[in-house]
């Protein structure tokens, strides 16, 4: 597996990562009553991710999904240095106080004596920016995080966050986006781009809507022989990859098989003739 830096950190992670965010259900379940359905799956799908070389993680304090996160780092043997772990504080925790508070929690959950990056997981237009990211830049300076991210943020609330920083900068951004959603690419990605900001690319699969592996369209069907049989998501995967040096989808880290499956998008490169091939092919779907 190729590694490469991850936005203007200089820490080189996996081309894709780990996303442990499954569904409203499965959040409302272990958050009111403490039952996490699937977890020893959802562990050894993260555990297995580690272990094939997948070493960008991320989760959230709203997930609910932090403990399991340990549990498969803890599992896997790998070395905590040489993971990039993920996680993010909820919008009603962006005070001062409460954003440390977060953060602490998290650093609990995750059972690590830092979070690499730590993100605000949506913006809140009752708490200033520039109270939010001072706290963040606090959290910097004693060590418990190394990097700051935002996640849903519009391009103007983007820049401000980048602006309200002091000492610091803002290392990604996190939005939905995959080959059916591909709004961001009109300012959000080249703003990226000239700011060297990664891009953490949720949703990447399009949950579902780009059909099924025994349906694949003709053009399709050309690209996945062209490369020895690709899969549907694997070549899905792949055209963030191919497309862009700065974006890094983070499929759903929720079956072992899935995960086996997403390792193997990462062995070759799309031409531009089939970047446009594939786009043209979903838009017929």
């Amino acid at each position: 597996m190729e590694y490469k830096e991850f936005g203007n950190t200089g820490f080189k992670v996996s081309p894709f990562g780990l996303g442990t965010y499954y569904d409203p259900g499965w959040i409302a379940a272990a958050k009111l009553f403490g039952v996490r359905r699937g977890r020893e799956q959802h562990v050894k799908a993260i555990k297995t991710g580690i272990e094939m070389g997948i070493n960008l993680i991320d989760t959230a304090e709203i997930y609910g999904t932090e403990q399991l996160v340990s549990e498969a780092i803890k599992a896997s043997g790998v070395k905590r240095e040489d993971l990039f772990i993920a996680t993010k504080a909820w919008r009603s925790h962006l005070r001062r106080d409460d954003l440390i508070k977060a953060c602490n929690r998290s650093l609990r959950e995750l059972n690590t004596g830092y979070i690499d990056l730590y993100q605000i997981h949506f913006p809140n237009s009752r708490i200033p920016i520039t109270e939010t990211m001072s706290a963040m830049e606090e959290l910097q300076r004693q060590g418990k995080i190394r990097f700051i991210g935002i996640s849903n943020f519009k391009i103007k609330g983007m820049i401000e966050s980048e602006n309200a920083l002091k000492d610091s900068t803002v290392t990604s951004t996190q939005m939905h986006y995959n080959v059916v959603h591909r709004d961001i690419e009109k300012d959000i990605i080249p703003h990226c781009i000239e700011k060297k900001i990664a891009v953490l690319a949720y949703y990447p699969l399009a949950h579902g809507k780009l059909g099924s592996e025994t349906g694949l369209p003709d053009k399709i069907g050309k690209i996945s022989k062209s490369h020895g049989g690709k899969t549907l998501s694997q070549i899905t995967l792949n055209w963030f990859y191919s497309k862009y040096s700065n974006v890094f989808p983070i499929p759903r880290a929720s079956n072992p098989e899935h995960v086996k499956e997403n390792c193997g998008s990462s062995d070759f490169f799309m031409s531009t003739e089939e970047i446009a091939l594939f786009e043209e092919s979903v838009r017929s779907i």
